[in-house]
């Protein structure tokens, strides 16, 4: 797939189907194109059957995860990607193990959405957290967010529930989701003292994107796909 002068970003998705077509969908809009050949080539692998990164976690095993993402990897990489992007927050707890069996690099959203929010409000702020139990329990944005002198604030628990339940019963298997819901961790965020919140979910940014939320709460796949037009050598429109 490689073409003189055209880099190709290769996507691992699946994780959820319906985050990956909003992705797609992102980098499609958000580049500035005048006819098809203006766009990023790519190459999209859908692996919806790939193991639960949630409950990977929880289980205390990730090998099999691993290698599954590993394989994805290798690939895309043999396909003739120059880079790797993954829409899935909780699977980044693997992507430095990742990174050392790989030639190409992976654009790290963790590490971008981190900085995005920090170069638009400095440091010495608190930034909600809106995560899964995966990516919450590993500390991925905390520890990112206090690298950078951010105040990272996760829900408590009964909240965090209700954001599972959002990820999990609403979006992942279609169903409708229960405003009351998203109200009550808004809430929670706001008497935090938080300056906006983090969409750290994928399925938190099909949410962001169906209800049409302002501007306080910050898209972490938006922040993956702006910086994979940009590394791809395409401008932002």
């Amino acid at each position: 797939m490689r073409e003189k002068g055209q880099k190709v970003l290769g996507v691992i998705g699946g994780m959820g189907p319906l985050a990956t077509q909003l992705f797609y969908k992102m980098v499609i809009d958000k580049t500035e194109a005048h006819c098809d050949q203006d766009h990023l080539n790519m190459i999209i692998l859908n692996h919806a059957s790939i193991p639960d990164r949630t409950t990977a976690i929880k289980s205390g095993d990730v090998e099999e995860l691993y290698h599954k993402l590993l394989h994805d990897a290798k690939f895309l990489e043999v396909g003739g990607a120059d880079y790797i992007a993954i829409p899935c927050n909780t699977s980044h707890l693997l992507v430095d193990r990742l990174q050392r069996n790989l030639n190409i690099p992976i654009v790290n959203m963790i590490k971008e959405a981190a900085m995005s929010v920090y170069c638009r409000y400095g440091e010495n702020f608190k930034l909600g957290i809106l995560a899964t139990d995966g990516t919450i329990k590993t500390k991925l944005y905390q520890n990112e967010c206090k690298a950078l002198g951010i105040t990272a604030v996760v829900p408590s628990e009964e909240n965090q529930a209700r954001v599972m339940k959002i990820i999990y019963d609403g979006i992942k298997d279609g169903n409708p989701i229960d405003m009351k819901d998203f109200y009550e961790i808004e809430k929670e965020m706001k008497e935090e003292g938080c300056k906006c919140v983090l969409m750290a979910c994928t399925e938190l940014s099909c949410f962001k994107e169906m209800n049409k939320l302002s501007d306080f709460y910050v898209d972490a796949m938006e922040v993956l796909a702006e910086r994979a037009i940009v590394l791809c050598d395409k401008k932002l429109k």
